[in-house]
């Protein structure tokens, strides 16, 4: 599959999707994230680049006056996204864009923020190495993920719904973040995993060049 028609098949999810992802994500969040969004849009600063922003959900829970733009590939979640940051007074730059192309120079933001993505987008590794050519020296990437549990009865339930998750959604179950942040060379400075294991949260720094 070419690039390209990958990015319509997403397209297409998300269109699918979108309507219902809000209410969707109320009981994942209420049950499974238990604030975790907060917790990771509290680390921002600078200027931030959320990576498949999606229809805002983690806008509130940035500092007042962040300096915040936002990519997603699917413009029926960006349209909610702007509704968002519009009813909440955020201004934020919101515009179409791959997590694996994103069109901004090397070094331009001091924090990369990307919330339940990495499992859904197709090339996770591409994405990775995208958010650390745009990451300034110093600069934060922040993650917060689903991700293989440790407990053996949760990975066994994770393997045995991937392929249908992976068929409707292309939702992997049984990624792991942490390990392409650490190959990518940046520097894991904080690390939380709750939910049986099954949601991390990461805090991980670009090296400064010597």
């Amino acid at each position: 599959m070419t690039d390209r028609d990958q990015d319509l098949r997403t397209q297409k999810i998300w269109a699918r999707d979108a309507p219902h992802y809000d209410g969707w994500m109320r009981r994942f969040d209420r049950h499974m994230l238990r604030g975790g969004r907060a917790r990771l849009c509290a680390r921002a600063e600078g200027r931030v680049l959320e990576v498949a922003v999606g229809t805002g959900l983690n806008l509130p829970h940035y500092p007042k006056g962040t300096d915040l733009t936002g990519v997603d590939l699917s413009p029926d979640m960006l349209a909610r996204a702007r509704v968002r940051a519009a009813d909440l007074g955020v201004d934020a730059t919101l515009s179409e864009a791959s997590a694996t192309r994103l069109p901004f120079p090397d070094d331009s933001f001091d924090s990369v923020v990307c919330a339940l993505a990495l499992c859904c987008i197709p090339d996770d590794r591409g994405a990775v190495a995208e958010m650390r050519r745009v990451l300034a020296p110093g600069g934060s990437l922040l993650l917060l993920d689903h991700v293989i549990s440790h407990k053996f009865a949760v990975r066994t339930l994770q393997r045995a719904l991937e392929p249908l998750t992976l068929k409707l959604a292309d939702d992997h179950q049984l990624r792991r973040p942490l390990h392409l942040v650490r190959e990518a060379g940046f520097d894991v400075v904080e690390r939380e995993r709750y939910s049986l294991g099954v949601i991390e949260r990461l805090v991980a720094v670009q090296p400064s060049p010597h």
